[in-house]
């Protein structure tokens, strides 16, 4: 039987007091899976609309399946700091178009055109120093994988981004609470104003089932829903609760 998801800017409020893991599966059931994180070269189509039209792969939770697939995740995860998604895509398309997605040639490549391919994700002189720094870290894992407390060491990388980094590109169940993720859960009341990441990241551990899928998923559906939220207007979402 073929699923009916909402339509692209309806979203769906749940009932008061649901427990979180039953808003994850609402959620899922409403906006379908996400296919999160979009690649440049893949030709997966996006099941919401907002951002890239290619480049996610819902319900195929394989990826990624090269190094070069791998790096762009981190390279992603580092720029979409402080900027929407769409800005990001450009500074990984023109980064790759001058073949420049990749340690070595990030770390050889001169400031200025570095900074030039990245401008569109914002804060480029800054980013360029973060890129940088990532690009020499990950050349020296030869091929391992980072633990959370090692890429916290590496300058420019916070919680959300290692925790992005750990959870898209190195497949680990590291559960990832950004700003869309907070905003939703103090909308429905499970978290209060004033909570931090730290705090929210464990609330979602307690109250959610481990697992890779289900925690790339949760985070997407965050984003998605949150979007979804702005666009009708909060006050105007209260009125779409689903039984």
């Amino acid at each position: 039987m073929t699923k009916s998801f909402l339509p692209e800017s309806a979203p769906f409020v749940p009932g008061r007091r649901i427990p979180l893991a039953s808003l994850a599966e609402r959620l899922l059931g409403a906006y379908g899976p996400q296919g999160w994180w979009p690649l440049l070269e893949h030709r997966g189509s996006n099941p919401t609309l907002t951002g890239r039209l290619t480049g996610y792969h819902p319900g195929d939770y394989s990826f990624p399946r090269t190094e070069a697939q791998r790096f762009e995740i981190c390279c992603g995860a580092i720029l979409t700091q402080n900027t929407a998604w769409s800005n990001v895509e450009k500074a990984l398309q023109a980064l790759a178009d001058q073949s420049l997605l990749a340690p070595r040639e990030i770390l050889a490549v001169d400031e200025a055109r570095l900074q030039q391919a990245i401008r569109s994700s914002g804060y480029f002189r800054a980013k360029a120093r973060k890129l940088r720094a990532f690009c020499e870290f990950c050349l020296r894992l030869s091929g391992r994988p980072p633990s959370r407390e090692q890429l916290l060491q590496v300058w420019g990388v916070g919680p959300e981004t290692a925790d992005s980094i750990l959870l898209y590109a190195y497949a680990q169940t590291e559960m990832v609470v950004d700003a869309y993720t907070l905003r939703v859960l103090r909308h429905h009341g499970y978290q209060r104003s004033q909570s931090n990441y730290a705090a929210a990241k464990a609330y979602c551990q307690r109250n959610l089932p481990r697992s890779l899928d289900g925690y790339q998923e949760f985070h997407a559906l965050m984003v998605e829903h949150a979007k979804r939220l702005r666009a009708a207007g909060f006050a105007a979402s209260r009125k779409l609760v689903a039984d």
